[in-house]
């Protein structure tokens, strides 16, 4: 049987954690599994890296900066690696490359393109435990590219489909999915279950446990996950089964910036001219409004990740003054909150219970968003804890 796990930042972030993963994944070998790792960097390691960067360089190039925070996972890999072989266990350290991780050359957003099993495959055959640093690949010019903020989980579930294991573990602080972050909501209720659309929405809304982008590639190849602590023994939330809830889970983003383009000359194109730009620079847009035409004019609003706010405006200002536009407006300052369930789209009234409990608790809402089990509303970033408490009430989550 083969198992993949990947251990996040919390969990090596020091040397005792280190000894403790490294007991934990001998036990699930000891036990007969088969043991892929990957790993992350050591606690805040990639933040002191990037702030590392930042006091040599106001911008440093892309390509560059990707070098130096791969070096995070390298170092947590290796020293797993040591850890494991203190312990009498046969184990091999490999960098994302080495693994066979191969990348588009989309610097800090890179996208896994394809594996090579071979290296994997014959360290496993040789019977050893194999330690991969996550978060990297291999572009064809032969740059390290990294895969952006919780890219580790990316890499553990396309290494476990590539491998075709018989399950992916991710191990990080908390004991798996909550209906809410329990340091907004301290009722918040750990859930046993979560299907793969529910936890792919909650992810893309803000939930940091698990990134998109991994639980898009479960969804897809029908890869089990498991989200467990790795500082205890208790049963985490498995993703991937349906569980029927009209409102699994309230998720919320404060990271979230506002540009609206003011008085846009209403004609067919205008939308592609704004956002292919945008695309092409790889920088996510999220909610988009069009508001109703007068005169000939309308404003277009959308939002993006506060950290991609400057290079957005560098775009769009530009674009606006040759489409005729009157003036572009930024907000940094603003925030995402979602109730997410399959239930939702069979259930009528769930958007004006939504509404009325932002209503009383005196939180206006700047922008709505949906899908088929999800309901998103922008606010202002400092009325979040707020808003996801009154969410969670109204909707009775702490309730089994």
């Amino acid at each position: 049987m083969l198992i993949v796990q990947k251990y996040g930042g919390s969990s090596v972030k020091d040397v005792e954690r280190i000894k403790a993963v490294a007991e934990r994944v001998a036990r699930r070998h000891d036990a007969g599994c088969s043991m892929v790792v990957v790993v992350s960097a050591m606690g805040d390691t990639t933040d002191e890296l990037i702030d590392l960067a930042q006091q040599i360089s106001t911008r440093p190039e892309p390509r560059e900066l990707d070098m130096l925070l791969s070096t995070g996972e390298l170092i947590s890999s290796a020293l797993v690696t040591m850890a494991l072989h203190e312990r009498g266990y046969e184990a091999v350290a490999l960098s994302g490359p080495q693994a066979g991780i191969m990348t588009d050359a989309t610097f800090s957003k890179a996208k896994i393109s394809a594996i090579d099993p071979s290296r994997l495959e014959r360290e496993l055959a040789g019977g050893k435990i194999v330690v991969v640093a996550g978060f990297q690949g291999l572009t064809d010019d032969q740059d390290v590219a990294t895969l952006g903020r919780g890219g580790s989980d990316t890499t553990a579930v396309a290494l476990a489909v590539r491998l075709k294991a018989e399950a992916c573990e991710i191990y990080t602080d908390v004991d798996g999915i909550y209906t809410a972050d329990p340091r907004l909501v301290p009722e918040a209720r750990k859930l046993d279950a979560i299907s793969f659309e529910e936890m792919l929405e909650m992810a893309q809304m803000g939930a940091r446990v698990m990134h998109p982008r991994a639980v898009e590639l479960g969804q897809i190849y029908g890869m089990p996950i498991t989200v467990r602590s790795s500082y205890t023994d208790r049963e985490g939330t498995i993703i991937g089964v349906e569980t029927g809830n009209k409102v699994t889970g309230i998720a919320h983003d404060s990271d979230v910036a506002k540009l609206t383009v003011v008085g846009v000359p209403d004609r067919p194109g205008i939308a592609h001219r704004l956002f292919a730009p945008l695309a092409d620079a790889a920088i996510n847009v999220d909610t988009i409004v069009q508001n109703v035409s007068h005169g000939g004019k309308t404003d277009v609003s959308f939002t993006v990740n506060k950290t991609d706010l400057d290079a957005a405006t560098k775009f769009v200002e530009p674009l606006a003054r040759e489409l005729g536009a009157e003036t572009v407006q930024a907000n940094p300052n603003m925030a995402k909150v979602s109730i997410v369930g399959t239930g939702i789209q069979n259930h009528p009234g769930y958007a004006a219970r939504m509404f009325g409990a932002m209503s009383e608790a005196g939180i206006n809402i700047d922008m709505i968003s949906t899908s088929e089990i999800r309901i998103t509303v922008l606010i202002d970033r400092d009325r979040v804890q707020d808003a996801v408490r009154a969410l969670h009430r109204t909707f009775e989550l702490d309730k089994a």
